[in-house]
């Protein structure tokens, strides 16, 4: 408290005008602290004086250091917070008569001095009045001081509005004086100061728009002044600025004629600001409709605005919204009225569509290679947003749209005069591209001819073939209603799959035609496979092409899936012999990383081969069923695990040499973990060699995706009779390796130990009679459970508060279990309150509130006593909770079994008590 008094006077020492700036601004600073969070430090009888001698300083640093001054103007704005209206009745006009510009008053008792240099006190008047109504919005405040705060300073603006009228009219002002009052203005809106109050100074606002050097500070001043929600109480207001705003008009064209981007940019926002903030409003104005409408072609003009963007132009972008919310409003009339809107304002959309088209333009390829990568992608990003207008218009304008687009393209298409320019093919490709991505174009008759033209188009032009690819893949789903259409559609993708510029766009058009037509691609198996063969060869070795490789596997797992079945097996070894015959090769070598990431790579592409691989998706597709399979008879194995049981020793011998590589290890799990995904029951041939041998590497070299591995086995095959021997022996070697983890410490393997409890909660959940073997010490398990939950990973805490939620709902049927659970309870207990009281990150609370509840719902006496035990131990689970509090937790948490969300709060406030942050507002997160 000493050293609190004591700053209120050094803060004063600190700004003597012998310390450096520097200095002094951190006095400012500190008297602005003290103001505004420690105010009740000060004495009643002492808010006079200080107001004297802030004011006395701040006349003293009228003329600098600017940073200073500034923090001195904050500090009498938190001051005058604190003391209006009840000590300080007319805080504005007391101000304007200490610093207005004319000759000062020497009867004045609000301690000024007289005014050596008039324009740097009208300059620090206006710093003061600008600081004032931010100091307002940016303090904390309790709902009725604000409230009271902002009506003591909406009664002050009858005193600011005359000066700031004054000085943006007098010709004695400077251009910085002018500027000043722009921003104060700014400052001043922001309280909701009625629009027509500021009416002539608007009109002030938009004269000096015509001065460059007020041109920046003006238009923010008119886009925070217009975008008020509370303008909209005040029509009349709002209608006297159209004229205003369309007045700009011809200075906005001639500034786009002059690529003075600066001009252009502030007159759109401010067209914007009007169009958009109000559009439902003037909408409504029906006798103004003429107005609007001016004012909406002005925002399309903004759209529409010449050059590139981003690099001539950053204009453009400013507008989009504002279509989104004018077709919002006009979608939201009843019909009759809407019927009249759609028709003045359809025609403006289509132009606004054409518009659009020709803002996604490319630059010619000289241009945009010219381009940085920044401007590249920003423009990316401006032809996304310019997509998902286009379908947002596609609401309003409906088929005709799509019929528009379709004639264009036509003409285009059979003009050879026309079709040098590729850039409007491609324009216009986009528009059918943004639309059928995600509006079901499924019954538009346009599409059969639009596939027809597709076809005619020279793909010799990288960024227009990229075009073409995505339109073909957005219309895959058609293409499956209508396979006819395959013939002619086909081989453009084939041929753009032979391109290396082409990769992404053609695999990934490639794979959606393969998923959505598998069943029709029958006659194109052999080419598609083939072309695909020839593109593995040229990308598989390119790691950054590797995504690629995964996507086109995954397009021809699709194709082999519907293929007959006599048919797959040997289509299959076809596709992949090549990469099984690589990476024999490579399990030779030596260990080095381009080996290492060559296996990968193929090891990957198995992998997402195996992923979409499945011959019985089209009999359950067939037969409606979405149920569990049954095996497959031996005499009709699946493919996939015919060509797993051919390669099972090559992988043997990879993960022989590269055991203590988790990367390929995990790589390798992968495949089978793919495999029995897809595959379910028909996988079962593969348990007996799978489950041997996870268990010989796991022993050799523990890694997380060998668990994550066997329990997807555990999760198939454990209920199946003739697998559980080889289930519970790979289940009893997995676990016997792991206990050794946990007793020599685990906390440097918590993917293991989330893996492990992932394990066994699946176990519980499947198959709980494993841990009827005497090889598996349930309490042993119990204390790993107990050992996660230390883990600070949230993973980790997750998956044992999982182990404990399958383990406690089995101690009733289980013998074992209960003997566990009636030893060790009130250690569980113990170990979760102590989590909850701090130990753990605040933010694993949930996962132990899991763990708690699931303790009341099945062991509620026995929680009771634990809870009592564990409770009444002082300073436990923390000194900041009184016994009170820790009995209300208790009682609080033992009457709630079901309730789930209850029982997170009653956590989450105990953790909060235990961490002295309850009542913070931390418990509204």
């Amino acid at each position: 408290m000493c050293f609190s008094i004591q700053a209120w006077h050094f803060c004063w020492a600190l700004l003597s005008p012998d310390k450096i700036p520097e200095v002094q601004f951190f006095g400012a600073s500190t008297l602005h602290t003290k103001i505004s969070r420690h105010w009740s430090d000060l004495a009643a009888d002492q808010h006079e004086s200080l107001r004297t001698q802030l004011l006395s300083h701040i006349l003293q640093f009228s003329s600098g250091p600017k940073m200073v001054l500034t923090r001195l103007c904050v500090a009498l704005a938190s001051l005058a917070l604190n003391v209006i209206p009840q000590a300080w009745s007319q805080p504005v006009a007391d101000m304007v008569r200490a610093f207005q510009p004319h000759k000062p008053d020497p009867e004045d008792g609000s301690g000024a001095k007289a005014s050596q240099d008039p324009h740097a006190h009208c300059l620090t008047l206006l710093e003061l009045l600008t600081v004032l109504p931010e100091e307002f919005q940016s303090s904390r405040l309790a709902q009725a001081r604000r409230g009271q705060l902002r009506e003591a300073l909406a009664g002050e603006w009858a005193v600011v509005c005359p000066l700031l009228r004054q000085l943006m009219q007098s010709q004695d002002s400077s251009s910085q004086v002018k500027e000043k009052v722009l921003q104060c203005l700014s400052s001043w809106v922001a309280l909701d100061v009625p629009l027509g109050e500021i009416q002539e100074l608007l009109q002030d606002c938009f004269t000096a728009l015509s001065d460059p050097e007020l041109f920046d500070a003006a238009v923010e001043t008119i886009v925070n002044a217009i975008s008020q929600p509370d303008c909209q109480r005040y029509i009349n207001a709002l209608l006297s600025l159209m004229p205003l705003v369309l007045g700009l008009y011809d200075q906005l064209k001639t500034a786009a004629q002059d690529g003075d981007m600066e001009t252009s940019h502030g007159i759109c926002r401010i067209a914007v600001a009007l169009g958009e903030t109000h559009s439902r409003v003037l909408l409504e104005q029906v006798d103004h409709w003429q107005e609007y409408l001016a004012l909406v072609n002005m925002i399309l003009f903004c759209t529409g605005i010449p050059g590139h963007y981003p690099v001539n132009e950053t204009t453009s972008s400013l507008t989009l919204t504002f279509w989104y919310t004018l077709q919002d409003d006009i979608l939201s009339f009843e019909e009759e009225k809407q019927s009249v809107y759609l028709q003045v304002y359809r025609p403006v959309y289509f132009q606004l569509v054409d518009v659009l088209l020709h803002k996604s333009h490319y630059p010619s390829q000289e241009e945009y290679a010219s381009w940085s990568s920044d401007d590249k992608e920003q423009f990316r990003i401006y032809r996304v947003d310019i997509s998902d207008t286009l379908m947002y218009v596609y609401e309003m304008l409906g088929a005709e749209l799509l019929s528009n687009l379709y004639e264009r393209l036509g003409r285009l298409l059979m003009d050879p005069q026309q079709s040098a320019v590729w850039q409007d093919t491609e324009a216009l490709l986009f528009g059918f591209q943004s639309i059928a991505e995600t509006i079901d174009v499924n019954y538009s008759d346009v599409i059969p001819g639009l596939i027809g033209l597709i076809p005619r188009i020279n793909i010799s032009n990288i960024l227009l073939a990229d075009t073409v690819m995505y339109t073909i893949g957005s219309l895959a789903e058609w293409l499956a209603d209508h396979p006819v259409m395959l013939g002619g559609i086909l081989p453009m993708v084939l041929q753009g799959l032979a391109k290396p510029e082409l990769s992404v766009s053609s695999v990934s058009t490639l794979k959606r035609i393969c998923r959505e037509c598998r069943y029709d691609l029958g006659p194109y198996a052999q080419e598609i496979l083939t072309v695909s063969q020839v593109r593995h060869g040229g990308i598989h070795s390119n790691t950054s092409s590797g995504s690629q490789c995964m996507w086109l596997m995954q397009g021809l797992g699709f194709l082999l899936s519907a293929l007959p079945s006599e048919e797959i097996l040997g289509r299959l070894h076809s596709l992949i012999t090549p990469h099984i015959q690589q990476l024999d090769t490579l399990a030779q070598q030596e260990l080095n990383a381009t080996n290492k990431q060559s296996i990968i790579h193929i090891v990957g592409m198995l992998a997402s081969l195996f992923t979409t691989l499945d011959i019985n998706r089209q009999a359950d597709c067939l037969e409606g069923a979405a149920s569990s399979r049954l095996p497959a008879p031996q005499s009709t194995q699946n493919p996939v695990v015919v060509v797993l049981q051919q390669v099972f020793t090559l992988i043997q011998t990879i993960l022989s040499k590269w055991l203590h590589d988790s990367e390929v290890v995990e790589a390798v799990c992968g495949v089978f973990d793919k495999s029995v995904r897809t595959l379910l029951h028909d996988f079962g041939p593969m348990v007996p060699q799978l489950g041997e041998m996870l268990g010989e590497i796991y022993s050799a070299f523990p890694q997380a995706s060998a668990l994550d591995l066997a329990r997807q086995m555990v999760h198939i095959f454990a209920g199946e009779e003739h697998h559980i021997s080889h289930i519970r022996s790979l289940t009893e070697v997995l676990t016997s390796t792991t206990l050794t983890i946990f007793q020599q410490g685990p906390r440097d393997h918590p993917d293991i130990a989330e893996s492990f409890m992932d394990l066994h909660a699946q176990i519980l959940k499947r198959k709980p009679d494993l841990y009827l073997s005497e090889q598996l010490d349930v309490k042993a398990l119990f204390y790993c459970g107990i050992l996660s939950l230390k883990f600070p990973e949230t993973p980790t805490v997750k998956a044992a508060s999982q182990f404990f939620t399958e383990f406690l709902s089995r101690c009733k049927d289980m013998p074992s279990f209960g003997d566990v659970l009636q030893r060790d309870g009130k250690l569980l207990t113990e170990t979760v309150l102590q989590a909850v009281g701090g130990e753990s990150p605040s933010s694993l609370t949930e996962h132990f509130s899991e763990v708690l509840l699931n303790l009341s719902r099945h062991c509620p006496a026995l929680l009771s006593q634990w809870l009592k035990e564990t409770l009444q131990t002082p300073g436990f689970p923390c000194a900041q909770v009184t016994a009170e509090q820790k009995h209300t937790f208790s009682q609080q948490l033992l009457r709630e079994q079901t309730n789930k969300r209850r029982v997170k709060e009653i956590v989450k406030e105990f953790a909060l008590l235990c961490r002295g942050l309850q009542g913070s507002g931390y418990s509204d997160y």
